[in-house]
């Protein structure tokens, strides 16, 4: 801060200015690209020198603060969407990834209905929730990137991010500009439980909400989010916990191996909406 205030700006002869200056600074040769490939850890112009660099895809992740049962944390969806974007990301070769969106529609709040039964979750409408994806997509497109990826986690986002998409091609259908629903993120956990059937599981045991499929792809990600210990001896016991199937039954290793088949299904409809 001493260095700042010791060398003001000039505002002498014609006053050059704060936003001069910057823009001086910014002039200056570009450095390496950062290693990470979130744009909350770059400054705007590695930001700017990636767009000119070719990379004009970023992936805007949702994910959701909600009840996970009684052995996950509340941002299970968080964790998981936020590493498969990046692994998203890193498989295209030529994109970037901004923060996870938390906040999800949870259904309704008064009297609370769903996971807003359980202490901790968090509720938006469909309405709060699209807002706040547009203004991200509004900004992402005029700072230049031309292919915007919505990747939600959570089940209740698909339509409202869906919608969102299709309203936004429809205004910028003269543009280059494109929002890419990435609904095949979520629609592989159909690929998923039939993986885990050939597994010799069953329906019951895999579970539709903390069961054996995102139980597993937390602890891949982000292990201290899950403790199994505190599941009841009998999972008959867990649907009134807010969780369903047998969690036990889960493990980092088939965490992966989920996790895999929707970044893959993620990678690919990214380039078909691409044409390559």
């Amino acid at each position: 801060m001493a260095g700042l205030i010791a060398a003001p700006v000039s505002r002498r002869r014609g006053g050059i200015g704060l936003v001069a200056a910057a823009l001086a600074v910014a002039a200056t040769p570009a450095r390496a690209l950062p290693a990470s490939l979130d744009i909350a850890d770059m400054t705007w112009p590695e930001v700017r020198e990636a767009i000119a660099a070719g990379r004009r895809t970023v992936i805007v992740p949702s994910g959701g603060v909600e009840q996970n049962g009684p052995h996950m944390i509340l941002g299970k969806h968080d964790h998981i969407v936020r590493a498969g974007a990046l692994r998203v990301a890193q498989a295209l070769g030529d994109a970037l990834v901004v923060p996870v969106l938390p906040f999800a529609p949870q259904g309704r709040i008064d009297p609370p209905e769903g996971h807003l039964r359980f202490p901790g979750t968090l509720g938006v409408s469909d309405d709060a929730f699209a807002g706040m994806l547009e203004g991200i997509v509004r900004s992402l497109r005029a700072a230049g990137f031309r292919w915007i990826c919505l990747m939600a986690d959570h089940g209740a986002s698909q339509r409202p991010q869906e919608r969102l998409a299709a309203r936004l091609n429809t205004e910028w259908r003269r543009e280059a500009t494109r929002v890419v629903a990435l609904d095949r993120w979520y629609g592989a956990i159909a690929a998923q439980d039939a993986w885990l059937r050939a597994q010799g599981e069953t329906d019951a045991r895999i579970g539709t909400h903390a069961g054996i499929g995102d139980t597993s792809e937390l602890m891949a990600v982000h292990p201290q989010g899950v403790d199994l210990s505190r599941l009841p001896p009998s999972p008959a016991d867990l649907p009134a916990l807010g969780a369903t199937g047998d969690p036990v039954r889960s493990s980092a290793a088939r965490g992966e191996a989920l996790l895999a088949m929707r970044v893959d299904a993620a990678v690919a409809q990214i380039r078909q909406a691409r044409g390559g």
